[in-house]
């Protein structure tokens, strides 16, 4: 009898049944699984080598329970798996008491895989300590946090903290590819589209759990329905219509196609036009950026939504929206530019989603801030200046004058000690002769700029010469 094991075999999800057993199968995280590498070493079969316990980290669906079961089957170890969402302190005591038993009498040791360690109290925490410490387990922990602040500093020394990447585009197609065609997963039974696949890989994010589940929720529904009428309707002359037949052969011939209009079904949502390598890509981007430096606050909020819906980078997000406030607020608002660097380092520190909530926060102050682009303006008139050659030489009273014979050459010789002067600024030529008098910063009317407007004017005044010092 033929077993069926691709769609709708009992209730274990596609994504369950596609888990790799051997860490060779294991989409992306090549930095954790180089030759040698420890989780390499955790592997091996001989299960001794390298038995240190690992807590990995990083955003759903990387990974980390496939490589802990992995590292379970490719070692012979017995695998035992807890998650903090329902297990207590007595779970813990009860895995760590049969493992010492199953050491004891038998020599098998146990891969503890305990799932959002995180969510774990200390006290709960705490009972982990002995069988880690004893070496009755080897303890594999997953969390979604930062476990500098989430496990106990005893806990962390006795563990190699391993970081996961989100799966690279390459990686998840990789996957979609294998559950298409492996017969523990969809067995060849449907063919992709070019889109649908790239939507798949697009709406994942980078978590392979999300895009296998997305793709057999597809598949559902480009299964065809099952024969409701008589297999072959036959003419009145008792012959079987050959357009019938015609029809259920090619129908068997080719199997479902699943469309980019399926997937769209299946995980209920719009599927936007967005290729990262493409124009849109670039079309979005440019009006996101523009939006933000006309002011116009709700603009920039949609461009930045359809950038995290179609699952763009959020460090390059990130990286935009300090170029922006450098570049267009500028002086304006000289606190856009600490807020945007905290906006990038919150989304490196939470990922995603919530990572949406500070770049939010951030583009909404920036689309606010006054716009000033005068620093931008500035350094690229000085570059101008530089690639044209007018550099002239450094002034001989600014040269450096500490090393052994620099006096004797005239360096240093007049300079004037700033703070000497009144407000600590006196007046000195600090350009070289072919550039002074050039301005190059020219301060606008807007926000912070408008009250320093006045400031550089008397600044430029009093270095010059022309408003004398103290006046």
């Amino acid at each position: 009898m033929e077993v069926r094991t691709a769609l709708r075999q009992g209730p274990v999800p596609l994504a369950v049944r596609m888990r790799p057993t051997s860490l060779d199968d294991v989409a992306g995280q090549a930095h954790l699984l180089r030759p040698g590498s420890p989780l390499r070493r955790l592997a091996s079969p001989d299960g001794t080598s390298g038995a240190v316990s690992v807590i990995l980290w990083g955003p759903p669906g990387t990974g980390k329970t496939t490589l802990a079961q992995a590292v379970a089957h490719s070692s012979g170890r017995r695998f035992v798996e807890l998650s903090a969402v329902t297990a207590g302190v007595r779970d813990v005591r009860g895995v760590m008491e049969k493992a010492r038993e199953q050491a004891d009498l038998y020599g098998v040791s146990t891969v503890l895989f305990l799932d959002e360690i995180h969510r774990f109290s200390k006290a709960q925490q705490d009972a982990l300590l002995p069988g880690v410490e004893n070496g009755w387990v080897t303890l594999i922990a997953a969390t979604t946090e930062n476990p500098s602040f989430s496990v106990i500093a005893p806990l962390l020394s006795r563990s190699l903290l391993l970081t996961l990447q989100p799966l690279t585009e390459e990686d998840l197609g990789v996957l979609v590819d294998r559950a298409l065609a492996d017969p523990r997963g969809l067995a060849g039974r449907f063919r992709l589209a070019p889109e649908a696949r790239a939507a798949l890989v697009r709406l994942a994010s980078g978590d392979a759990r999300r895009a296998l589940t997305a793709l057999e929720a597809s598949a559902t529904l480009a299964e065809p329905p099952g024969d409701e009428e008589a297999d072959g309707d036959e003419a009145d002359d008792g012959e079987v219509d050959d357009d019938s037949t015609d029809r259920e052969e090619a129908a068997a011939a080719e199997p479902p196609l699943i469309t980019e209009e399926l997937v769209a079904t299946a995980v209920d949502r719009a599927l936007l036009r967005y290729d990262r390598d493409g124009d849109e890509h670039y079309d979005v981007i440019s009006a996101f950026i523009k939006s933000v430096r006309g002011s116009d606050v709700d603009a920039a909020v949609h461009y930045l939504a359809r950038m995290i819906e179609a699952g763009e980078d959020p460090r390059f997000i990130a990286r935009r929206i300090i170029v922006l406030a450098a570049e267009d607020i500028g002086m304006a608002d000289p606190q856009a530019l600490p807020l945007a660097i905290a906006a990038a380092d919150a989304v490196q520190f939470i990922g995603m989603p919530e990572g949406r909530i500070p770049l939010a926060e951030a583009v909404v102050y920036l689309a606010l801030a006054p716009k000033s682009n005068a620093s931008y303006l500035a350094i690229d008139a000085a570059l101008a200046d530089v690639r044209a050659g007018r550099i002239g030489r450094v002034p001989m009273h600014l040269r450096d004058a500490h090393y052994p014979g620099a006096k004797r050459l005239g360096h240093g010789k007049g300079y004037r000690y700033a703070h000497d002067g009144e407000h600590g600024v006196v007046e000195q030529q600090y350009p070289p002769d072919e550039l002074v008098g050039r301005d190059y910063y020219l301060p606008t009317g807007n926000g912070f700029e408008r009250d320093t407007a006045g400031r550089v004017e008397r600044l430029r005044k009093r270095v010059r010469g022309i408003e004398p010092d103290g006046a």
